[in-house]
């Protein structure tokens, strides 16, 4: 596949995975590559990475209690459109469909007890054929990085990377944003048996789509960011 073609098919894959169907061995072998040979800030290779893939580590994880902040709900609302319409004429954000009905409801206050709202991580990661934690280690960074933006930004294209590999294998690829709060990074962390000194980065759920994935994605057009020569 041409990988232009490659990157505008990626998705994130909001869906249940088939638990039972295993990813083969090869198959997440190319994902872990395409991480390994991301480009990081001076070469630092600046994360490891756990590869969760038993079904008792997996539930236990479903089960370490989630919170989702007040500030997250309201700025998440703001951002959302409430038809394909509107979605696309402004061409950002995503449709409200995909989230709890308070969350994307006009008028109304959004609930953070609403009982999707706490299945965010729960359900999902039981629902997956297998988990990837990323930890970023913030020893390894590029001299004279302070505040180590380049090493974020590594992050970044190893999470990248490892996307692209996943699509083009037909697997699908959803982050879980929710283990990096504070109080869930710390429990999967211990759960894990991580050093001290590592941070998760981010987490990724991988798996096979129990059904379609379906839905409005959006893009700004080139001419709407592009800046010839001068602002």
């Amino acid at each position: 596949m041409d990988i232009l073609e490659l990157i505008e098919q990626r998705q994130s894959s909001r869906a249940l995975f088939d638990p039972e169907r295993r990813i083969p061995e090869h198959h997440l072998r190319r994902i872990l590559e395409a991480a390994r040979w991301a480009p990081t800030a001076h070469n630092m290779q600046n994360f490891e990475i756990v590869v969760v893939d038993d079904r008792r580590v997996l539930d236990a994880l479903s089960k370490i209690p989630t919170e989702t902040s007040r500030v997250f709900v309201e700025e998440n609302y703001e951002q959302l459109s409430f038809s394909e319409e509107e979605l696309k004429r402004k061409k950002v954000g995503l449709l409200g469909t995909m989230f709890p009905l308070s969350w994307r409801t006009p008028g109304v206050k959004p609930h953070i007890e609403e009982p999707h709202a706490h299945s965010i991580l729960g359900v999902p990661i039981r629902m997956s054929a297998a988990l990837l934690v990323v930890f970023y280690d913030s020893r390894k960074r590029a001299p004279a990085s302070e505040g180590d933006v380049l090493g974020l930004m590594s992050l970044g294209c190893v999470m990248e990377n490892m996307w692209l590999v996943a699509q083009s294998l037909g697997i699908g690829f959803h982050i879980q944003s929710i283990m990096s709060a504070t109080a869930v990074e710390r429990e999967v962390t211990r759960m894990l048996g991580a050093p001290e000194h590592l941070k998760i980065g981010f987490a990724v759920r991988l798996g096979y789509p129990t059904a379609p994935i379906t839905y409005l994605r959006v893009r700004r057009d080139v001419e709407d960011f592009t800046h010839r020569n001068r602002f």
